[in-house]
């Protein structure tokens, strides 16, 4: 989905060039004609996601300055890029003081505006990646943390939202890599206990002979080894909650004393003499068909059913792609800070390949690929030659071929030269723009109007025909449309 920019201006002059322009960049722009209409979108009761907004500074009534103090004092955490046709020093030190991230002298250069949305838009991106990476760490990660725009994810935060208001134990299933341990960070940090241990073990993990020990603990000298006392995974997770990933890996022994742990609600360490309670609140996750392992006898029925009382499935990467943009886009800002790299984009091409693959390893897959490609690139932008595997598996045609996303923003946009591009797109158009959603039909219209100039060599008459227009209305939309095609037409009214 597209990056949202509001435009805040009494001018709808300066209005409408701003919107042209953001739409070029490939953003989604929303216009306010003044700072009271800004305000009632952002705050009020029918307010829409806002990324980032152009501002201007001097409008009637509520003016720039009135329109960020109302932001700060509503908490909005929302890049502001200020505009004014006076460019003092002292208008730039009061709106920087008053919260904006950026300000420009109108007229603003196509250039200079596209470079502060992009710096804007990274450093929120990376704020919100360090803040999401430090609740993770303090366990108080929130369903709202959690990154999609898929309607396919709609259920599965629906029903963790439910989860997170109980204590009933819920059984995570999905694909490896989907992001089932976020999903159970989130139903912790949104619950009651998220003050309390998120304690994550993973039962594929544990060897067989030491798995009753990691999880319920050992007295010293209980066993060949055991020189000190260990609490276990179910006592250092007491009044929180434990995560037990993978647990269809358990051996059936553990998966006894598990049960039995559970039901009475309390554990009994290896070596020692008396049980000890624990308040536990168990996510349990799995990429197995449980219910096959039980028919089996691989897994026993009973913990089955101790398990699986609230079961969330959460959908593989390749059924919500409309989630690779925003994902690529949080994983680039995170690992570019860390690698110490200034890499700020990512090239529609790039984009519209990742649409294409079917990722068997689901977001950690996409992640490690991002991470791979910030350590080859030696730009500020990422392209498809950074994906060098991707694209040998999907082969030369599969940009112009996916139906996911449309790479044409990278594409020039002046007639004739994105003519050629146009024809050597195996005749195929795309719906979709580089964030997944459906094109304007202004542009799907101007693109068609485009291939139909190629493909008929520029003879007008036959164009105007096969599209079952009139010349007249033909010259009409080129023009509206930002096709200036007037040498052709003029030659073409010499021979007729």
């Amino acid at each position: 989905m597209s990056q949202v920019v509001l435009i805040v201006d009494d001018d709808p002059v300066q209005r409408r060039l701003l919107e042209a322009m953001v739409g070029r960049f490939g953003y989604q722009a929303q216009v306010a004609e003044g700072g009271d209409v800004a305000l009632a979108l952002l705050t009020g009761a029918q307010a829409t996601r806002v990324d980032c907004v152009v501002l201007d500074l001097v409008m009637p009534d509520l003016d720039g300055l009135g329109v960020l103090a109302r932001m700060r004092e509503a908490g909005l955490d929302i890049p502001v890029i200020v505009q004014t046709a006076h460019g003092g020093i002292d208008n730039v030190v009061s709106v920087m003081r008053a919260g904006a991230s950026d300000f420009v002298v109108k007229p603003a250069s196509p250039e200079r505006l596209q470079v502060s949305l992009r710096n804007a838009l990274a450093t929120k991106a990376l704020a919100g990646e360090l803040q999401r990476l430090k609740r993770t760490r303090d366990g108080t990660l929130t369903i709202a943390d959690v990154i999609t725009r898929s309607e396919a994810m709609r259920p599965v935060l629906r029903a963790a939202e439910k989860a997170a208001a109980s204590a009933i134990p819920v059984l995570i299933e999905g694909e490896s890599g989907v992001g089932k341990e976020l999903i159970a960070r989130a139903i912790h940090g949104s619950s009651v206990r998220r003050a309390k241990p998120f304690v994550a073990v993973n039962c594929g993990a544990m060897p067989e002979n030491l798995v009753e020990s990691i999880l319920f603990g050992h007295e010293k000298g209980a066993f060949t080894g055991a020189t000190d006392k260990h609490t276990g995974k179910f006592i250092e997770a007491d009044g929180g909650t434990l995560f037990l990933d993978e647990v269809g890996e358990l051996p059936p022994a553990a998966q006894v004393k598990l049960l039995r742990a559970l039901q009475e609600g309390e554990v009994e360490p290896v070596g020692g003499r008396k049980s000890i309670k624990v308040d536990v609140r168990i996510i349990s996750a799995t990429n197995r068909d449980l219910i096959a392992d039980v028919k089996a006898g691989r897994f026993r029925e009973d913990l089955f059913y101790r398990l699986h009382v609230f079961p969330v499935t959460v959908p593989p990467l390749r059924q919500r792609t409309v989630d690779i943009p925003e994902l690529t886009r949080h994983f680039l800002a995170r690992i570019s800070a860390e690698e110490g790299k200034r890499v700020h984009g990512i090239a529609a091409e790039a984009l519209t390949l990742l649409a294409a693959y079917r990722w068997p390893g689901n977001v950690r897959q996409l992640e490690n690929a991002i991470f791979r490609a910030v350590v080859l690139t030696d730009g500020e932008q990422i392209g498809v030659s950074e994906f060098p595997q991707i694209a040998a598996q999907l082969g030369p045609d599969a940009v112009a071929a996916s139906p996911m996303i449309d790479p044409s923003p990278a594409i020039a946009a002046t007639w004739p030269e994105a003519a050629p591009a146009l024809t050597n797109s195996a005749h195929s158009l795309r719906l979709t723009d580089a964030q997944g959603e459906v094109r304007p039909l202004e542009d799907i219209e101007r693109e068609v109007i485009r291939f139909a100039i190629a493909h008929y060599r520029e003879q007008m008459s036959e164009v105007a025909r096969r599209l079952k227009i009139g010349r007249s209305t033909l010259y009409r939309k080129l023009e509206g449309l930002g096709l200036d095609h007037g040498e052709q037409a003029e030659k073409e009214n010499e021979t007729v």
